[in-house]
């Protein structure tokens, strides 16, 4: 198995492309280069969209992303909140998917909502070196290039229903009537 890799560093082809997303990218860089722990907020849309899940399902997805499939772009933690960082257009798609998939069907209210960020929406980045892992916001997978793989409404939509599975009882049985009188049968004289 595969797990994610344990990249908490921005490299600088990784500042270059986070620094490409904002209006202005020369300011950026300049405030990274005099404070490189300080986060920074930059608009979604463009450059990369984020899918924003609770800490624990987050975690989850990542994992099945790296145990099972192709691995991850960034990702980042926030304020109880696991920051995938994925394809732009992936935040206009990836929520009918998953109503296509019945996401909000009864069976499936052990799943918790996915914030979906596009154009429009910005999202607080973490500094780009976290030596205090306690920190409030911090890279679980660095940027460490310019041109990072980034996830997909279809391979999010997989990573979350994989996630799900364990939380999630489905069934093509309706549930047994627990006040049903059960006799055993098998015992016939």
């Amino acid at each position: 198995m595969t797990s994610a890799p344990n990249v908490t560093r921005v490299s600088a082809d990784g500042v270059a492309w986070l620094a490409s997303a904002g209006p202005y990218p020369r300011s950026t860089l300049a405030l990274w280069e005099e404070r490189p722990d300080a986060p920074v907020v930059l608009p979604c849309g463009t450059v990369f969209d984020v899918v924003s899940a609770p800490a624990v399902f987050g975690r989850r997805m990542l994992d099945r992303l790296w145990d099972e499939g192709a691995g991850s772009g960034p990702v980042a933690v926030f304020r109880g909140r696991t920051l995938l960082f994925a394809a732009p257009g992936t935040a206009q798609r990836l929520p009918s998917l998953l109503d296509w998939e019945e996401w909000g069907s009864q069976r499936a209210r052990a799943v918790p909502p996915l914030l979906c960020h596009s154009t429009g929406d910005a999202v607080t980045v973490p500094p780009l070196t976290c030596d205090d892992a306690s920190g409030a916001a911090r890279w679980l997978v660095a940027p460490d290039t310019r041109h990072p793989w980034l996830p997909g409404p279809e391979v999010l939509l997989w990573a979350a229903v994989r996630a799900a599975r364990p939380a999630v009882r489905i069934s093509i049985f309706p549930p047994a009537d627990q006040d049903a009188k059960v006799y055993d049968v098998s015992r016939r004289r």
